[in-house]
C-alpha cells in the first residue's frame, strides 16, 4: 500500500508539474483522454443548461402517452464527430431542427466553463453542421507551429490562431493586406516570419523600408529590389506600375478567346497563363507607410502624391498582374492625407498588434467587426506578437506569430538567395552586397546606383 502511495503521489505531482510548465505535453498525456471523458459525461446535461436542446417531436410524446412511458426528454445536437488534436478538440455537431449555428456561437464562453476547457469556437460547414473547437490550454502563450502545413503557392503559414489552427496569409485568396501596430507590438517579427516564408517560393520580394533600412536590408539576399527612402521608393513603385502594364499586354496577347479554346483556358490573370510565359509574381513589403505619407514642403508634397498615386493604382490593378502589397505601419488614417482612405479600401487583410487608443483599432477594423475593434485594444502590452487578423468578411481571429530572430531570418534568405530572380524593371534598385557569403558573416548591404551593379 505504501509502494502504491508513492507512485500515485510521483504521478499526481508529474502531472501538476507538466500542467504547470508544459501544458503541450500534459494536454497530450494526460488531458486530451480526461476532456474526452469530461465532454461525454457532461454532453446532454450542459447543452440542456445552455439552452441548446429542442424538444421532443410530436410523434414521440403521442407514442410516450399511447403507451404509458416516461416522457421523453429533450434532444441536443447530435454529435457527428469527436477528434482530438494536438492543442484540444473538435466536434463536429448535427443541430436538430429549429436551431442555429448563432445558438453554438453565442453560448461559447458557457460551453468553456462546462467543458473545463481553455477556449471554444465555432463555425458553420455547411446547413445545420457546426464545427465546434475546443483548446485544452493557452496555445498563444509559447507558440509551436505544427511539423506539418498545407503548402500551397502563394500561401504561407504566418502563425497560430487561438483555436490551435494555423493562420495563413494567402496572397491568391487576399492579395493586399495592412498591419498595424504601435512601436514593441512584435509588427517586425511578423514581417519576418513572412519573409521566411515566401524565400522558398518562386516570388520576387520588393521592400520599401524608410528607416534608413534597418528592417528589411539584412535579408537582402532573398529581394529583388530594396528602398531605404521616399524618393528611391517613389522610383521602386514607379517602376511596378510600369511592370503592372507590360503584364497586362502580356495577357492580352495570350488570352485565346476563340471559340474552339474552353472557358476555363481563357486567360485573365497571371495564374491562368501557361507556366513558360507567367511572370513572376511580386510582393511588395512597406515597413512603415507613414514616412512615405508624411511631407514638410511643396516638393515633398508632390512625391508622396506620387508615391500614394503609385499604391493605389498597384492596390487597385495589381492582382491580375501578380503584384500584392503588404502594408505595415503605426497608424494608417486620414490625418496622412488625400489618397489614404482609398488605399485603405483596397487591403482586403487587416491584422492589428497592440495598438496605443481605439481610433488606431478603428482605422483596421472599423468598417470590418466591432468586435474585432473591441478584442485588438484589450491586448496585453506583455504579450508582444498577439494580434487579430480579419478580413472584409467580417471573420477575425486572435492569432501569434512564432519568434524568430533577424539572425535566423537572415540565414533563411541567404539559404535561398539563389531564388531571388531578376526584374529588369527593378534592377536599377536591386541592393549590391559585398563581403562574406557565409551565413555566419556580418554583410555590409548598400544600394546599387546603376542597373549594372
Amino acid at each position: 500500500m505504501t509502494g502504491f502511495t508513492v507512485v500515485l503521489v510521483l504521478v499526481v505531482a508529474t502531472v501538476g508539474l507538466l500542467r504547470w510548465r508544459r501544458p503541450a505535453w500534459y494536454w497530450l498525456t494526460f488531458g486530451v483522454a480526461l476532456a474526452v471523458v469530461r465532454v461525454l459525461i457532461r454532453y446532454g446535461s450542459v447543452m440542456d443548461a445552455c439552452g441548446l436542446t429542442v424538444p421532443p417531436a410530436r410523434w414521440r410524446l403521442a407514442l410516450a402517452r399511447a403507451t404509458n412511458r416516461p416522457i421523453p426528454e429533450p434532444r441536443p445536437p447530435r454529435i457527428l464527430r469527436l477528434r482530438p488534436t494536438r492543442t484540444g478538440l473538435v466536434l463536429r455537431l448535427k443541430l436538430r431542427p429549429g436551431q442555429d449555428a448563432f445558438d453554438i456561437a453565442a453560448t461559447s464562453d458557457r460551453l468553456r466553463h462546462s467543458f473545463s476547457m481553455y477556449g471554444v469556437t465555432s463555425r458553420e460547414l455547411r446547413s445545420g453542421v457546426v464545427e465546434v473547437r475546443m483548446t485544452g490550454y493557452d496555445v498563444l502563450k509559447r507558440v509551436h507551429m505544427p511539423a506539418e502545413t498545407e503548402a500551397r503557392p502563394m500561401r504561407v503559414p504566418i502563425a497560430l490562431r487561438q483555436d490551435g489552427s494555423v493562420h495563413y496569409r494567402d496572397y491568391r485568396a487576399i492579395p493586399h493586406a495592412l498591419t498595424l501596430g504601435a512601436t514593441e507590438s512584435g509588427k517586425s517579427v511578423y514581417q519576418r516570419n513572412l519573409v521566411a516564408g515566401l524565400a522558398p517560393m518562386d516570388v520576387a520580394l520588393v521592400g520599401v523600408d524608410c528607416k534608413q533600412g534597418v528592417e528589411l536590408f539584412p535579408l537582402a539576399r532573398r529581394f529583388s529590389a530594396l528602398a531605404d527612402d521616399p524618393d528611391t521608393a517613389a522610383e521602386v513603385l514607379d517602376a511596378l506600375v510600369g511592370r503592372m502594364e507590360g503584364v497586362y499586354q502580356l495577357i492580352r496577347s495570350q488570352q485565346r478567346i476563340t471559340s474552339d479554346v474552353p472557358d476555363a483556358e481563357i486567360a485573365a490573370d497571371i495564374w491562368d497563363l501557361p507556366t513558360e510565359l507567367r511572370p513572376v509574381p511580386v510582393v511588395v513589403l512597406v515597413d512603415e507607410v507613414a514616412e512615405l505619407a508624411l511631407y514638410a514642403s511643396k516638393e515633398e508634397e508632390k512625391r508622396r502624391d506620387r508615391i500614394i498615386t503609385a499604391l493605389v493604382r498597384l492596390a487597385q490593378l495589381g492582382r491580375a498582374a501578380g503584384i500584392y502589397l503588404e502594408i505595415c505601419g503605426q497608424r494608417f488614417g486620414s490625418e496622412l492625407g488625400k489618397g489614404i482612405t482609398m488605399l485603405r479600401a483596397q487591403l482586403t487583410g487587416r491584422t492589428a498588434h497592440r495598438v496605443n487608443d481605439e481610433a488606431s483599432a478603428n482605422m483596421a477594423f472599423g468598417d470590418i467587426s466591432p468586435d474585432a475593434v473591441l478584442a485588438a485594444i484589450q491586448i496585453p502590452a506583455e504579450m508582444r506578437g498577439l494580434a487579430i487578423a480579419g478580413d472584409s468578411s467580417g471573420g477575425w481571429h486572435r492569432i501569434r506569430a512564432p519568434h524568430i530572430s533577424l539572425r535566423q531570418a537572415v540565414n533563411v534568405c541567404n539559404r535561398y538567395a539563389d531564388r531571388t530572380p531578376d526584374l529588369p524593371e527593378l534592377a536599377p534598385f536591386r541592393p549590391a552586397l559585398s563581403g562574406s557569403d557565409s551565413d555566419a558573416a556580418p554583410v555590409p548591404l548598400v544600394k546599387a546606383s546603376s542597373a549594372t551593379a
